[in-house]
């Protein structure tokens, strides 16, 4: 008999995220209008935000390790209730004279906290649900996340604006703990992880054991790395770097245009988890190539429209509706591409391989951006010249990797079979 989807661990994890994913995004979008509104430098903002990441991409690795040795729902616990802590008192400690000190330790220290969080819930995944429905419960999981971004800051917006950065603060605390609470209820076995002595040790074990297997046994993952990576890479330099250049700087449109823009690309997002969750057991893996180039088609319509003698409301809908396909065709490529991942790993590894996903994406995304940074300077009244070629990169790379999925779909049809 098939296995039910909302299963009873799945549900409270699912609640929980919604919880915690809210309460992140309205505390996010708070803090950063306070800097910016105290500082009125977007140079102090970006670099706050930018020395706040640097922990999530050193420690995940460590996070891996913790996730494939400890019991995950203790972790998720844990974590949730010191992020709602250390949250607390940087609200009793807030003050006009330590305001940035304040708020810049604690996006260091959710940071930290980010880092063993995130591959902990998503091995947590595959710990819960088996077969295809690790897929759609990846795609639940990307829904949510995706919702909590286009409500989150909205709300959070409309709270900073009416109350101010502390009662934000609290309502985010509340929902922290909300997801702890819901956490306490989910049961997960222990992981069977061979004891190697002390820490240090242990650490070079698991980091050697899993750099092995993901070099020597199952290179498709580090194939599969790659591909992310790459999308990554593209994604951060079109969609957030050249799209609000495109609306702002060379259309020369307003703020309203930019945030409609953004509330249709988050839209984008959620269409895009909800047809990974219906393409489950219908798509097959070698269809992931063209999931792949569909991505970069999408892009090439947003600079043949730069070429053609259009008005700038045409071109802004052109670009908004390209750059959406963009959207929806990377959140399937990527759903899917993260649960093959799943599936291919065994239990005692998949935290740490979950951890490398997350490292080796975020370490991507500002070479992504400070690259089409300068790209969409140069080239600021032919913008075409940057993102056709890159539409036509994507899709080359997508045909290219057409052998690679169909050879992963023999093996997945070889393991099915025995």
């Amino acid at each position: 008999m098939a296995q039910k989807l909302f299963i009873k661990n799945f549900t409270l994890l699912v609640f929980g995220q919604v919880s915690s994913l809210f309460g992140n995004f309205i505390l996010r979008l708070a803090l950063s209008m306070y800097i910016l509104d105290v500082t009125g430098s977007a140079a102090v903002f970006a670099g706050i935000l930018s020395a706040a990441a640097i922990p999530t991409i050193l420690l995940s690795p460590f996070g891996g390790i913790l996730a494939d040795r400890t019991n995950r729902r203790n972790i998720m616990i844990a974590l949730d209730a010191l992020t709602g802590i250390s949250v607390l008192c940087a609200a009793l400690l807030f003050s006009p004279g330590n305001d940035i000190a304040i708020i810049t330790v604690l996006l260091v220290i959710l940071s930290i906290l980010g880092a063993f969080e995130t591959p902990t819930v998503q091995s947590c995944v595959p710990q819960m649900l088996t077969g295809e429905n690790i897929i759609k419960g990846n795609a639940v999981i990307n829904q949510v996340a995706s919702i909590s971004y286009f409500v989150g800051p909205i709300l959070g917006g409309a709270l900073y604006a009416a109350f101010g950065l502390k009662p934000v603060m609290y309502a985010s605390i509340a929902c922290f703990f909300i997801t702890a609470l819901f956490e306490c209820f989910i049961k997960l076995d222990n992981p069977h992880a061979q004891n190697t002595g002390n820490i240090l040790s242990t650490i070079k074990h698991d980091f050697s054991e899993s750099v092995r297997f993901i070099g020597k046994e199952q290179p498709s993952i580090l194939k599969m790395l790659l591909l992310a990576s790459i999308s990554r890479f593209f994604v951060m330099g079109i969609v957030m770097v050249g799209f609000p250049y495109i609306v702002r700087t060379v259309l020369g449109l307003s703020s309203t245009y930019y945030g409609a823009a953004e509330g249709a690309l988050a839209i984008a997002t959620i269409l895009g988890s909800v047809a990974a969750g219906l393409l489950t057991g219908k798509l097959k893996t070698r269809k992931l190539s063209v999931i792949f180039a569909a991505f970069g088609a999408f892009i090439i319509p947003a600079g043949v429209i730069f070429l053609l003698p259009a008005g700038t409301v045409v071109r802004y809908i052109i670009s908004i509706m390209a750059l959406c396909g963009v959207q929806i065709a990377i959140s399937i490529f990527s759903i899917f591409a993260v649960s093959l991942i799943q599936q291919k790993t065994p239990g005692h590894l998949i935290g740490k391989v979950m951890a490398y996903t997350v490292t080796v994406t975020m370490c991507v995304q500002p070479l992504g951006q400070i690259a089409y940074g300068f790209l969409f300077d140069g080239f600021s009244n032919e913008v075409y010249l940057v993102l056709i070629p890159t539409g036509i990169i994507v899709c080359v790379i997508g045909l290219l990797a057409t052998d690679f999925f169909r050879q992963l779909e023999k093996e997945q049809d070889f393991s099915a079979q025995n």
